[in-house]
């Protein structure tokens, strides 16, 4: 039998947080020795008229403080997408860290 998470890490990157209005940046990865990563974001009851996205940075700092949007990486989320989940993924980013924002 082949397993699907042979050569996979998993890590939790965020925590559940309460709707709002600012964006929540995830932990970034770090990429060094793989060449993809995907992000999983579960979703709730979303607020109707609610502008939800989601997206990727990349940046050569573990803080972010120098993140980047990867291009081709944004997911507009509906205001009546409730209880569902948005999975971003990313093939040999070009900087060290990735990290998902879910605005």
């Amino acid at each position: 039998m082949k397993s699907i998470s042979k050569n996979i890490q998993f890590q939790r990157v965020m925590n559940a947080v309460a709707a709002g209005t600012t964006d929540q940046n995830s932990t970034a990865v770090d990429m060094a020795n793989f060449d993809r990563v995907a992000f999983v974001v579960a979703f709730g009851t979303i607020t109707s008229g609610a502008v939800t996205s989601c997206k990727l940075q990349q940046g050569d700092v573990s803080d972010g403080s120098d993140a980047d949007d990867l291009a081709g990486t944004a997911i507009t989320v509906a205001d009546d997408d409730d209880n569902q989940i948005v999975i971003l993924e990313c093939e040999r980013p070009q900087k060290r860290y990735v990290r998902c924002v879910v605005d």
